[in-house]
């Protein structure tokens, strides 16, 4: 799958005017609210028209200003997951779901009726009527109607952010089931760090209408690029693999390069892919390897990088096992501790300060 998205419009002082390329799995589009990211989904859901742009899927034109060509937003096929669930009052959580299939004209089998409410985890809500579900039920009732609506591209414009910190927790591994299982190239709306991180697989990162980088999680959450959402979310993040679970402890034992990291997480299994968003504000620089300390995560590295940030702020880079790092400190702690490029140090962070 490719997509190809380019849009200007003028929305009265707001001027977007973006582009971007994907070739499948979750394209994150990520910034601050009034980036332009959900009038990019509109353009490309075919629910607003810029005044330029062309948006193209695997070589089928969707739209061209040039050509004055625009194809109705039902005849694109895709599926659109909003903010709110938008599900039928009057109608069970089964007749929620029969509407897509009915929507998309396309027959769907018994058995892919069947994959879809098992991956989403709503086999017992089949019954009931949507208003005794939790936001969380009533959301993945949402997201397996539009999948069975066999879309071609499936839209999420920011699904969780109507939902408490308990019930995001809740959906979160099954957005995951979705990404690993559905086979539906998804554009994936949000301002949240710890969304993106888990769900990506590739981000545009836009501020103020434009896109200022696109590219892997890795590459494009990190240190700078997160001010434009929020200073305090700016860090790294990082791949690995479970080695360890400590089920008595609540904690799981992840190995990325050349070191290991401790995380509180005993949900996980032993094998599985994760990703962790270190906060670079959560990172501490030790010169001589520190001891009685509660902090489970001590680890060997040296400074790749000293920035100053102005106001009493250090920004440093630190290169453990060959994974990037970054840490806040101040100007003080940096002339205290004498931290030059090349300089052997320990990072310490609090395993409870990491997110998965």
């Amino acid at each position: 799958m490719t997509l190809t998205v380019e849009a200007r419009q003028v929305l009265g002082a707001f001027n977007l005017d973006a582009a971007f390329s994907t070739d499948g799995g979750v394209t994150a589009l990520f910034g601050r609210s009034g980036s332009g990211k959900t009038s990019m989904i509109r353009i490309i859901a075919g629910l607003a028209r810029p005044h330029q742009g062309r948006v193209v899927l695997d070589g089928d034109i969707l739209l061209d200003t040039e050509r004055k060509l625009s194809v109705p937003s039902h005849r694109r096929r895709f599926g659109y997951v909003f903010q709110e669930p938008r599900l039928f009052p009057h109608l069970s959580v089964k007749r929620n779901l029969a509407y897509g299939r009915w929507f998309s004209g396309l027959s769907t089998k018994h058995e892919e009726f069947d994959r879809i409410v098992q991956m989403l985890g709503i086999g017992p809500l089949l019954d009931r009527e949507t208003s005794a579900l939790s936001g969380g039920e009533r959301q993945r009732v949402a997201i397996g109607r539009a999948l069975l609506s066999s879309p071609r591209l499936l839209l999420m414009d920011e699904p969780l952010s109507a939902l408490d910190e308990e019930r995001k927790a809740e959906i979160l591994p099954y957005l995951e089931r979705l990404r690993d299982e559905a086979g539906v190239p998804i554009v994936y709306v949000s301002h949240s760090v710890a969304e993106v991180t888990r769900l990506a697989d590739r981000v545009v990162l836009m501020q103020d209408g434009q896109v200022k980088a696109v590219g892997s999680p890795a590459d494009v959450l990190k240190g700078r690029a997160l001010t434009v959402t929020d200073r305090r979310e700016a860090g790294s993040l990082l791949s690995g693999v479970v080695e360890m679970i400590d089920p008595q402890h609540g904690l799981a034992t992840v190995k990325l390069n050349g070191v290991s990291i401790v995380i509180p997480d005993a949900d996980l299994s032993q094998g599985t892919h994760v990703r962790l968003h270190v906060l670079e504000r959560d990172v501490m620089i030790a010169t001589v390897r520190p001891e009685g300390l509660s902090a489970l995560n001590i680890l060997p590295g040296e400074i790749a990088a000293v920035e100053d940030e102005g106001g009493g702020a250090i920004r440093v880079e630190l290169s453990s096992g060959g994974n990037q790092l970054f840490a806040r400190i101040t100007s003080l702690s940096r002339e205290r501790l004498g931290l030059t490029v090349g300089q052997p140090v320990y990072a310490v962070i609090k395993s409870v300060a990491l997110e998965r």
